[in-house]
């Protein structure tokens, strides 16, 4: 199971239409084990300093910072597909 965390901040301007976004490319990506989660860093402040998020957006798979802000979709899928190991329709 691969997770990505989408970490966010309450009236991030950046973070609502891309965010909607890549998530669908995670739920698409759901039976090939990929998982989405989202973090209110207000919420979870100790967790997304500890990944070292110091803005918002951010993303991380499977506990590590991978983008320091939203990627594209294709960026992702890629990200995702080197964890997969394969590629994913």
């Amino acid at each position: 199971m691969i997770e990505v965390e989408v970490f966010t901040a309450p009236g991030c301007g950046k973070c609502g239409r891309a965010k909607d976004i890549l998530k669908a490319v995670v739920e698409r990506m759901a039976d090939a084990g990929v998982r989405w989660r989202e973090v209110n860093i207000l919420d979870e402040m100790d967790h997304a300093v500890q990944m070292g998020v110091l803005s918002t957006p951010a993303l991380a798979i499977d506990g590590e910072l991978v983008f320091a802000s939203l990627p594209s979709e294709k960026k992702l899928r890629q990200a995702l597909q080197q964890r997969l190991g394969r590629p994913l329709s």
